[in-house]
């Protein structure tokens, strides 16, 4: 295997262990924002809502991180 291989290999196997590119369903979205689920579907339709990972045709998913990044987004006064 080439050093380059060898790099690529390891960036990769790093990514899983970072907490903020696990995906969360829809659902484990809602709640952990605490907030119903026609109340997310409502967020997701309009302008401002986080970033949506596509799981399947009919899935669809947050990451941990594009969760933080919508939530700091939202945040009013000094963060």
């Amino acid at each position: 295997m080439r050093p380059s291989q060898q790099a690529s290999r390891r960036n990769t196997g790093d990514r899983q262990f970072d907490p903020d590119h696990r995906v969360m369903t829809f659902h484990d979205g809602c709640a952990l924002n605490n907030f119903s689920v026609s109340t997310g579907r409502r967020i997701l339709a309009g302008e401002n809502g986080p970033v949506v990972t596509q799981l399947s045709q009919r899935r669809i998913g947050i990451t941990i991180g594009a969760n933080r990044a919508w939530q700091v987004a939202r945040a009013r006064g000094e963060v």
